[in-house]
């Protein structure tokens, strides 16, 4: 049997899958923020040797604790050290060895689903990819997405409670664990990640800069970059805390009247895209012999490739339209 039109499907699914994925990751603010931290950790690169050291005691202890689970799905996964950040954003708690185990059961379990139901194998093999990979990605994305939402929403509150404590006469270190003890939820958790770190001997502006690169959030990289640039030029931080909590505050609620204002087509294109999959799986489960002309009659993989492009390519127009940068 002639392999090559699955292949020209394969590649078609792929491609449309790839164009949705940059589609709707929408721009973000991660690279301005990185390059702005980047310049604030040059100003200190000088006097953080011993911050530095004491991160790779850090990591060593951390690769002491990691189980054979772990370095077994590091060896197959690509970039075990960034998927671990990831992980940590969500809170949860899992390791790079439940995501593999959890990646490997999804795929088995697919594919010896979809094959013994009559399925090609390269078609079975493709859908076992996608749900594989893309199911845990998503479920991960979820958690990360929604426990930064609970973070942005409470974070103003945290900001101002700092700053009524610089007024009240306390150093930034101590009011830090006061909120931490104060504040419930995931600005409680990041906070008492930065008050315990700071106990062990790490610098404010380290303990910041970390977990500023593992939330990824631009309103966190805002409060450390804030914080770096006073301890360096000095002035009046409860003021400026209070109007980085206002920026916030703004910044807010422009973005819930843009989603608002973006709603109709975002569930236009959700619809869209969605539907001649949905149609597909249900004439597939009536009529099976009916759709498997798609995988054998050249004309039909032809249309059904390029039907497959132009859905991918009108996606991701309606996706740049109604994402916006804020």
């Amino acid at each position: 049997m002639d392999m090559l039109p699955y292949m020209m499907i394969a590649a078609g699914a792929f491609g449309v899958l790839a164009l949705l994925v940059f589609a709707f990751s929408g721009p973000s603010p991660k690279q301005a923020g990185a390059r702005r931290l980047g310049a604030v950790r040059q100003r200190y690169a000088a006097t953080n040797s011993m911050a530095a050291a004491m991160e790779a005691q850090m990591r060593r202890i951390t690769a002491n604790r990691a189980t054979r689970m772990d370095a077994a799905a590091a060896r197959f996964l690509p970039n075990p050290a960034l998927l671990g950040k990831r992980l940590a954003a969500t809170g949860m708690g899992w390791t790079v060895g439940q995501y593999g185990m959890a990646t490997l059961g999804l795929f088995v379990v697919t594919f010896a689903a979809a094959f013994f139901q009559g399925a090609p194998a390269l078609l079975a093999l493709l859908v076992a990819v996608f749900i594989g990979v893309g199911l845990p990605h998503f479920v991960v994305g979820f958690f990360i997405g929604r426990r930064v939402k609970k973070f942005t929403i409470k974070f103003p509150d945290a900001i101002e409670l700092l700053v009524r404590g610089l007024r009240s006469g306390l150093p930034i270190t101590e009011t830090m664990t006061v909120v931490a003890q104060e504040i419930d939820g995931p600005v409680g958790e990041e906070f008492r990640a930065v008050s315990d770190k700071m106990k062990i001997g790490r610098s404010l502006d380290a303990a910041l800069q970390e977990t500023a690169e593992r939330l990824g959030t631009p309103e966190f990289q805002f409060f450390t970059i804030t914080i770096a640039i006073q301890r360096e030029t000095g002035g009046n931080l409860a003021e400026t805390l209070s109007n980085l909590a206002e920026v916030l505050r703004k910044r807010s609620q422009m973005k819930l009247k843009i989603k608002a204002l973006s709603s109709e087509s975002k569930a236009s294109a959700y619809i869209v895209g969605a539907l001649p999959f949905i149609v597909f799986g249900m004439i597939w489960m009536i009529n099976q012999g009916y759709m498997m002309n798609f995988f054998i009659d050249q004309r039909l993989m032809i249309t059904g490739i390029g039907g497959l492009v132009w859905m991918g390519i009108g996606a991701f127009i309606m996706a740049k339209m109604v994402n916006f940068e804020i």
